[in-house]
């Protein structure tokens, strides 16, 4: 039997010109042919969040729209047209905010690329998310939780361990040959530690400027001699050069103009830098370095389908175990600030009221 479902509820929305987001009462969304309505359980905040509230020149973003691109929640309605038999009233299900359209004239979604089509759903990007009660998605959006993996976990692993996997997996290649070195151990970094660390089981150099992410990355089992003091007295490239150290890959994850320019010097020839850090919108390339060295410099945005249902398997098993804290969804604003502000240890997933 069918939940009751109401026809109106609360969300965060962002304005047009407003970059405050803003509670409101808006209509309970229908549900597609092809797709489901959703009860949320979880919903993840991210920096992005920020970016989002303050960009006003997205011309194909909607005046209006709800915020939130990491969901978790259950089934309460399935379209008539769903041909996944798994999706059922009451299953509980992670979300991709950007699934793609799937149709066969799509030149992103045909090149296995649905993270970058023009044409699908940006659930929280643009298009309507998953700071609300309820929220309607498409088949393609609906990945099914495994058993034992809380919503909030299921939420923050949409993106904050997606993104990382996919960037680390399928763009970089990272083996468990090489050794990698990792610039932020913030939100993504600390999970991207983990998938280096459980998963593939690479040697990992970790860089951060703040001594406690430092010492969990300690307590999660990086030996001393692989951490780069919050302090060092040394340059990074110094550092490296003087102990020895081969590296492989470079992890990018803060893009600050010094983490860029350090790992440019400090990879070995022949070696990959992957870009996921936004911390300048613009960093110099040493040409002749690149070339000289021939490097492979690798960009990556978010996840597919097929990312986000390993990173949950590597979840339900215990290998990778994401930190998240919880709140309210009404309290979104306060925990937004904190993440801005560096409070936050590592995700906040927002519960319902």
């Amino acid at each position: 039997m069918s939940p009751s479902i109401p026809t109106t509820m609360h969300a965060w929305r962002k304005h047009k010109g407003n970059p405050k987001p803003v509670w409101e009462e808006t209509p309970v969304p229908s549900v597609s042919t092809t797709g489901v309505l959703v009860k949320l359980l979880a919903s993840g905040v991210c920096n992005s969040d920020q970016a989002l509230l303050d960009v006003e020149d997205r011309p194909y973003f909607n005046d209006v729209y709800t915020l939130g691109h990491e969901g978790c929640g259950e089934i309460v309605q399935v379209g008539p047209n769903v041909c996944d038999e798994r999706l059922n009233i009451g299953t509980r299900i992670a979300l991709l905010a950007v699934p793609g359209c799937g149709q066969s004239t799509c030149a992103e979604c045909t090149r296995d690329l649905p993270q970058l089509c023009p044409n699908g759903v940006h659930h929280g990007i643009g298009d309507d998310g998953f700071f609300a009660e309820y929220v309607a998605v498409d088949q393609r959006a609906a990945v099914v939780l495994p058993d034992g993996v809380a919503p909030e976990i299921g939420a923050v692993a949409t993106d904050a361990v997606t993104t990382a996997y996919h960037g680390i997996v399928r763009r970089a290649g990272v083996k468990s040959s090489e050794t990698v070195f990792l610039f932020g151990l913030g939100g993504l970094g600390f999970n991207a530690l983990q998938i280096l660390l459980k998963h593939i089981k690479a040697r990992v150099i970790v860089s951060d400027v703040r001594s406690a992410k430092l010492d969990a990355a300690k307590e999660l089992g990086i030996p001393e001699s692989d951490i780069v003091p919050a302090d060092c007295a040394q340059s990074i490239p110094e550092l490296v050069e003087s102990r020895g150290i081969k590296v492989d890959t470079v992890l990018e994850f803060v893009g600050k103009a010094q983490t860029f320019a350090d790992a440019q010097k400090i990879v070995r020839p022949g070696g990959k830098i992957l870009c996921i850090g936004t911390g300048d919108q613009m960093n110099e390339l040493d040409m002749k370095k690149g070339i000289r060295k021939r490097l492979s410099f690798l960009f990556s945005y978010g996840g597919q389908r097929g990312d986000l249902e390993d990173v949950l398997d590597l979840i339900a098993k215990g290998v990778l175990e994401p930190r998240v804290q919880t709140g309210r969804l009404r309290q979104f604003p306060e925990y937004l600030a904190s993440l801005n502000g560096g409070e936050v240890e590592d995700r906040v997933a927002l519960l319902p009221e």
